[in-house]
């Protein structure tokens, strides 16, 4: 997938909690997208209005978009996770780009 690709297509993400260890570096890396339960596992997050905090959406398979301003910081997020739990896919056709089963 090519950079200019990306800008163009709508990328969601989720994160499979059998896998999170909890570790808490997704939120570091991107809070406005990533945030630790009080199970300890981290969630996916809508973005929220200005002034509003986002609900987390602790649904199993549960996704959220990833604006283009944070696509650095939740590719990092990837990278970076101990767990390899962390999946980004292209909305239009479910393909992973970034995560333990991107191609």
């Amino acid at each position: 997938m090519t950079a200019q690709n990306e800008a163009t297509e709508e990328l969601e993400v989720w994160i499979d909690q059998d896998l999170c260890t909890g570790d808490g570096i997704c939120a570091q890396y991107a809070p406005e997208v990533f945030e630790l339960d009080i199970d300890g596992l981290a969630y996916v997050k809508p973005p929220a209005a200005p002034g509003a905090e986002a609900d987390l959406l602790t649904a199993p398979g549960a996704t959220a978009p990833v604006p283009l301003t944070l696509l650095r910081d939740v590719t990092a997020s990837v990278k970076e996770c101990p767990g390899q739990c962390i999946h980004v896919r292209r909305v239009s056709d479910r393909v992973e780009v970034y995560g333990p089963d991107a191609g």
